[in-house]
């Protein structure tokens, strides 16, 4: 699965040596999967010690979601990890193997000279955290802060880029690197949509549950002949922007089959999210969340034209039409 067109954080960067944010999702047929989560690189695993400080001041956007202005490194840094957390949220313990979403800059120890920031592209990163998918540095801090937190590390060439560091973004192998990171929120396999619930009052169509506990809602399809036309419906309406078709989307989802709403797809039963991007599944899915808002639960009945048509999927006959509840997390 490939990677959507845009910037890609450094801190998932190939040259580096580490694994990059894998995509998942659909096989030839589009269906949405879940991934797992991959070994991280030996560093990732080896003990880290980790320590109090130096760490430079910030000078400028101090407060939590500002861009913040740091300052070059007071003197020679730690050779151990150096972690602080510089405002203290009350939010959601960060897990590992959660999606951690967060805000962030990074420049180098020596010279503050900046070499990536979210900020500036106007998003929060997402990615996996505590399993090998960003540098270690990352893994071994953030697992076990809170949302809401704003954490400032010094990271070691050896928990960084390595020997080799990141020639494109001026890393020498040799620099300490600096992040000042916001904790923004963190997703796991049992993460729901918190928006507001919108009336279900057309008896022809599906009802789906509200629940957030994060376990999968209830799909109650009516007795009656399927809709020809494709159905998006809120069923709890977020506060997120809507999304891009050209998207990648962290999501959960359950579908079931019109025709006796069996059950044959459920990312709550694998306990993983699914990450894909939209415009490699069915159709269905393509146009039915173009335009919803993240943070969003959505019904969705999909036609064969806009599903899998006449050929038969597991668990799904042929010319079957089909009804998913999903909970649009976040944006990749």
């Amino acid at each position: 699965m490939g990677i959507p067109v845009r910037r890609r954080s450094l801190l998932l960067a190939v040259p580096a040596g580490l694994l990059t944010l894998a995509g998942c999702g659909d096989d030839k047929s589009g269906k949405p999967a879940a991934s797992a989560s991959p070994s991280g690189p030996a560093s990732s695993s080896a003990p880290v010690k980790i320590v109090e400080g130096p760490l430079p001041d910030i000078t400028a956007g101090t407060k939590f979601g500002e861009k913040p202005t740091v300052a070059k490194g007071p003197g020679a840094p730690s050779k151990d990890l150096a972690v602080k957390t510089v405002i203290q949220g009350s939010g959601t313990t960060v897990a590992q193997g959660d999606y951690l979403q967060a805000n962030y800059l990074g420049q180098i120890w020596d010279t503050a000279k900046v070499f990536d920031n979210s900020w500036d592209r106007g998003a929060p990163a997402i990615f996996p955290i505590g399993v090998g998918r960003v540098i270690p540095g990352w893994d071994k801090a953030l697992v076990g802060k809170k949302v809401g937190d704003r954490v400032e590390l010094a990271i070691p060439p050896n928990l960084g880029y390595g020997e080799q560091g990141q020639p494109d973004a001026g890393i020498k192998g040799t620099d300490t690197l600096v992040f000042v990171v916001d904790v923004v929120d963190t997703f796991n396999g049992k993460s729901s949509a918190k928006g507001k619930a919108v009336a279900q009052n057309d008896a022809k169509l599906p009802k789906v549950g509200t629940n957030t506990d994060g376990k999968a809602p209830s799909i109650e399809v009516p007795k009656t002949a399927a809709p020809t036309k494709l159905v998006a419906n809120y069923v709890l309406e977020g506060d997120g922007r809507p999304v891009k078709p050209t998207d990648t989307l962290l999501l959960q989802y359950k579908g079931v089959v019109w025709d006796g709403g069996k059950e044959f797809d459920s990312s709550y039963k694998n306990g993983q999210l699914a990450q894909f991007p939209l415009q490699q599944l069915i159709k269905g899915w393509q146009e039915g969340l173009a335009g919803k808002k993240v943070g969003s639960r959505v019904m969705l009945v999909v036609p064969p034209d806009l599903g899998y048509g006449d050929k038969a999927q597991p668990g799904i006959p042929a010319k079957s039409t089909l009804v998913f509840s999903l909970d649009i997390l976040a944006v990749m």
